[in-house]
């Protein structure tokens, strides 16, 4: 071993290299503030909500073989044409939107690459963002090819709810860098969070094959439903949504007073998933009308973005998200 001082270090020739990529190139160069990327991921977030509630539109209105191809509309034409009528343009316009979310989400990916220091879990989250818009579009376009097939169109109202998830994740990070340090909750409280969000997941899987099973088909009324018997599926349905108002009340009892944030987050829940209830009651009465179905899938939207909030603002321990270089090496954030 070379003790001299001075003496530079030696080359392990097995240790990787940072990777040069377009990213790490514009990175040298440009800087995003953290305004930018929160906006950014603000923008992706917003927009994930907005295709949950257009799909509803397009299901509630009829419209889901508007346009009867993909990922053409038709044969012969890329976009809608006038002999399609008001369908054509509710389901094109649906898909054009897929552009202005995939703006968003690539907008989030390269403000999350320019930041100083990177943060590498942020920009990871970013492009989950990509992936789950691809699969989206994937699962969209077998919706059509498929004749709008329940359960394939109720596999995309879960992937759509799992692209808001992943722009919740980064959305959530982003704001918690620069929020104060969060308060630890005890292990029954932090255990019961996990339990809110398990039973939220249960109360949207049961929402979208009870909208399978419904008259809502999204085209005409020979299009194939979930064989369920749809007043029992609706039972089973609010039975699992009163149960998780039951767990968000437990954890709002077992939360102590200084957890002020998590406290915060829990009554937010509670009074959506009570409005949401209100709206879910009122469609079942009124024979599903289509303005308040489009308000209940909004509702579910709203439900699970606080749901996911609550989970990561109840947490064991009172670290911060740290920030890291594209390399890996920690830095204060």
């Amino acid at each position: 071993m070379d003790e001299r001082k001075g003496a530079e270090a030696p080359v392990r020739p097995w240790l990787p290299m940072p990777r040069v990529t377009p990213f790490t190139l514009l990175a040298d160069r440009f800087t995003v503030g953290r305004r930018g990327l929160y906006w950014a991921t603000t923008a992706a977030m917003l927009m994930s909500v907005v295709l949950i509630v257009t799909g509803g539109v397009v299901r509630v209105t009829g419209s889901g073989l508007g346009c009867p191809e993909w990922p053409s509309c038709t044969d012969d034409s890329l976009t809608t044409t006038a002999e399609m009528g008001l369908h054509g343009i509710i389901e094109f316009g649906n898909r054009m939107l897929t552009w202005v979310l995939s703006a968003a989400v690539g907008w989030a990916i390269i403000a999350s690459r320019l930041q100083k220091p990177h943060d590498l879990i942020t920009t990871r989250l970013a492009w989950s963002q990509f992936w789950m818009v691809m699969l989206n579009a994937v699962i969209g376009g077998i919706t059509v090819l498929t004749g709008l097939n329940p359960y394939i169109v109720a596999g995309h109202f879960l992937a759509a709810t799992a692209l808001l998830t992943t722009t919740v994740f980064t959305w959530h990070r982003v704001r918690a860098m620069d929020a104060p340090t969060p308060v630890a909750v005890g292990e029954r409280s932090h255990l019961l969070g996990r339990a809110l969000l398990a039973a939220s997941a249960v109360v949207v899987v049961l929402g979208t094959i009870t909208t399978g099973a419904g008259p809502h088909a999204g085209d005409s009324s020979d299009v194939h439903r979930i064989p369920i018997a749809w007043e029992m599926i609706t039972w089973i349905h609010g039975i699992a949504a009163a149960a998780t108002l039951v767990v968000a009340v437990l954890l709002m009892r077992s939360l102590a007073p200084e957890a002020r944030t998590a406290r915060l987050r829990v009554a937010t829940f509670l009074g959506v998933l009570l409005l949401q209830g209100c709206i879910g009651i009122f469609q079942s009465l009124t024979h599903l009308p289509e303005l308040v179905v489009v308000l209940h899938l909004m509702g579910a939207a709203l439900v699970w973005i606080g749901a996911v909030r609550v989970a990561l603002d109840t947490p064991r321990s009172s670290a911060k998200p740290g920030m890291a270089h594209a390399e890996g090496t920690p830095v204060a954030g």
